[in-house]
């Protein structure tokens, strides 16, 4: 079943993936509604699959100094096998931030996020050029993020 969302939902969901640390009051009050009515929403929302998860997004140059790269990659072989190996590496280390299956030349896109440009070189290497069945990768340092978000558009109410 496809959730249909109606013009409080809309508005809600939309207030949530700008910043859902906000209380359920606050929530309320921008929207027209009690903070139990909202809490139900909310709750729905979970249940049918609408809000995958909620994390709390921190702003990498607070930690201190952060390089983002964007690295393209293409697999020599294409089995499962060797997708799923590639898959599961990138699941596993802490510094890959996206990973996305790509249609066309390229396989892959992965998102990096290191301390500086030696570190990002020194990841790019160990995940991509020490593996063998990595074609080819080329690694972009990102110089200026634009935009960053995760929203997702609604569909009209």
């Amino acid at each position: 079943m496809t959730f249909r969302p109606d013009s409080l939902d809309h508005h809600l969901l939309r207030l949530m993936q700008e910043d859902s640390g906000r209380t359920l009051r606050e929530f309320g009050d921008q929207v027209g509604l009690s903070p139990s009515a909202v809490h139900r929403r909310i709750r729905g929302y979970r249940a049918a699959g609408v809000i995958a998860r909620e994390v709390a997004v921190l702003d990498p140059a607070a930690l201190g100094p952060a390089t983002l790269a964007v690295v393209l990659v293409t697999l020599d072989r294409e089995s499962a096998e060797h997708h799923a190996g590639f898959r599961a590496r990138m699941l596993a280390e802490p510094q890959v931030q996206q990973c996305y299956d790509l249609a066309g030349p390229w396989d892959y896109l992965v998102v990096l996020v290191t301390g500086n440009l030696a570190e990002c070189r020194t990841l790019s290497d160990r995940l991509f050029m020490d593996d063998r069945n990595v074609r080819r990768y080329d690694t972009l340092p990102v110089l200026d993020p634009i935009k960053t978000s995760l929203a997702v558009p609604l569909p009209k109410p």
